[in-house]
């Protein structure tokens, strides 16, 4: 462990857009790499991630998809279902990640594609996007 950084959590969520395991690799792999980058991470600062999908998503392991990367061969990975709510939003991947930071440094955390309504006041607008849609009004996007 290095002093001059601390221990912190990180949430992020996408959408795949079918239920394939090419769909939900593009997704996650747009969502770690997101991650990193809007927290200036490299992987040897990543301790854990905790992968959660929805009941639609059987295609194949989002955890399984992140071991592919060179740099996370000594990150703890899991996954597991998210509870079912009434009304929640489809095929979505949400993910909780623990790692080092410098303590100054403000977490970003990423909400991509239509996870982005979960939390609107998480978007970060990347130039020439689009701008972030409405509030849901579903108590399942919470």
């Amino acid at each position: 462990m290095n002093p001059a950084l601390e221990l912190r959590a990180l949430r992020g969520a996408t959408t795949a857009s079918a239920n394939t395991g090419e769909a939900i690799a593009e997704a996650v792999g747009e969502l770690i790499e997101e991650l990193l980058q809007r927290n200036g991470l490299a992987g040897g600062r990543v301790l854990s991630v905790t992968f959660s999908v929805t009941a639609d998503l059987d295609a194949c392991f989002p955890a399984a998809i992140a071991r592919r990367r060179a740099d996370w061969a000594n990150v703890a990975l899991l996954d597991c279902q998210q509870m079912a709510v009434a009304g929640d939003l489809p095929r979505c991947i949400r993910l909780l990640a623990h790692a080092w930071m410098e303590p100054s440094r403000e977490v970003v955390h990423p909400y991509l594609r239509e996870a982005a309504r979960l939390r609107p006041d998480r978007v970060v607008a990347v130039p020439g996007s689009m701008p972030a849609p409405p509030p849901a009004s579903s108590p399942a996007d919470h």
